[in-house]
């Protein structure tokens, strides 16, 4: 007997009502058509929102990881692209409805005054037509998203940004003086179509000269084989000091559905197990020093940690048992949120934290002098340099995606942080 999830009959039954009332707006520029068009564009409608209600559910009940992989990639993609237009269109069917109800109070109050009321005006007052302006409007800007979605889903997946950037450190040792960090985040080996584009991303990361490397966290996205194809590739990264690494919140499977606990604790142990053979130094709620000329940088990583309701794996206070703080002392902590949750409240002496997580909800607006994405409404720190007092956190936008297989206005990152103990 097939179990039925409640959260996805209710997530279905916002879907429709999402379809219900956005089919009002196409319901109102057709009405000119033909009853053929009218017809066919009715049918195309209810024939592509049944298609999404029926992928929603094959990711519940079906062995979804076994599909084509461009199959699954792109009709999620395309399901994305489809709620996210209609929730925008449904916004200005709403004005419209907004208008046509404060037009019929307006009737009716006006009636009263007048002390007559025709039938004729009772008639109108009932059946206001809608405005074909607002609902043409919505739909244009609908389509905003539309296709710049599908555009990013064609050219802007794999269209990586390097971002440089200078961060001085005036108690930094003068043998780590121009000290180059590369940082990379959220992989998500599970979502990459092939290995060629990951291929060219190491090549680009090498490019960089890096002192250091510093992964912070979602390798895969639901387990551990989906990173057995990209161990050769990802292993030829280069860094004088190697590869430091941690796990995100995708790297416990906890987004997948185990026959028990052990099979779960068996993919994480799996998944550690790939960080060694790719030559990363996974940090497991520990620390490692860095020399250079007798002075040291110390390293410090966490499991994954977070105060907006992802798990809680994760030890600080473990991390730093038994440390000798350097002078400067980096942290790499996946999720943002536990720089303001615990950082920089009980660690002063962390002077860098490093995350990822946010992507930059891989949907946003960056130009010079202004940045925004949705993402910014739940995490406060979401992507670039933050700083508090003495202490910075960098959040980086990640190299992969998830979900929607695409990017709009946030592209895919790698960052490379040069440290300095003064102003050149």
């Amino acid at each position: 007997m097939l179990y039925v999830n409640a959260h996805i009959v209710i997530f279905i039954f916002i879907l429709l009502l999402i379809d219900l009332y956005a089919f009002q707006a196409f319901r109102c520029v057709t009405k000119g058509c033909s009853h053929t068009a009218i017809r066919w564009i009715n049918t195309l409608y209810w024939f592509v929102s049944c298609f999404c209600y029926v992928l929603i559910i094959l990711t519940q009940y079906a062995d979804w990881h076994s599909w084509n992989i461009y199959f699954r990639t792109y009709s999620i993609g395309f399901l994305i692209i489809l709620i996210t237009s209609k929730i925008i269109l449904d916004l200005f069917v709403f004005v419209d409805d907004v208008v046509r109800f404060f037009r019929w109070l307006f009737m009716k109050i006006s009636s009263w005054f007048k002390k007559r009321e025709s039938k004729e005006t009772v008639r109108k007052g009932k059946y206001l037509s809608r405005s074909e302006f607002i609902i043409k409007t919505g739909l244009l800007i609908g389509s905003i998203p539309f296709f710049s979605m599908i555009y990013g889903m064609a050219f802007n997946p794999y269209n990586y940004k390097v971002r440089k950037l200078r961060l001085i450190l005036p108690a930094l040792p003068g043998s780590f003086d121009g000290f180059r960090i590369v940082q990379v985040s959220d992989i998500h080996t599970g979502s990459f179509l092939s290995t060629e584009p990951l291929a060219r991303a190491v090549k680009i990361i090498n490019q960089q000269k890096p002192d250091v490397v510093f992964f912070t966290g979602d390798l895969v996205n639901y387990r551990h084989e989906e990173a057995l194809n990209y161990i050769d590739i990802l292993k030829e990264i280069r860094a004088v000091h190697g590869v430091f690494s941690i796990f995100g919140n995708h790297d416990y499977g906890d987004y997948t559905k185990w026959k028990n606990k052990e099979a779960k604790e068996n993919d994480i142990n799996e998944l550690r197990k790939i960080h060694s053979r790719m030559g990363w130094n996974l940090l497991w709620d520990e620390h490692h020093y860095i020399e250079q000329n007798g002075e040291k940088l110390t390293i410090i990583g966490v499991q994954n940690c977070s105060s907006h309701g992802f798990s809680n794996y994760g030890s600080l206070e473990k991390a730093t048992e038994n440390i000798n703080y350097s002078p400067v002392n980096i942290l790499l902590s996946h999720d943002p949120s536990h720089w303001d949750k615990e950082v920089n409240k009980k660690y002063p002496n962390i002077d860098l934290t490093l995350s990822g997580h946010t992507h930059g909800m891989q949907f946003g607006v960056e130009i010079p002098g202004f940045k925004w994405s949705p993402i910014q409404y739940i995490y406060k720190e979401w992507a670039g340099m933050y700083q508090e007092r003495n202490q910075y956190l960098y959040v980086n936008r990640g190299l992969g995606f998830i979900g929607y297989p695409g990017r709009v206005g946030i592209l895919p990152e790698i960052t490379v942080i040069e440290l300095k103990k003064k102003e050149m």
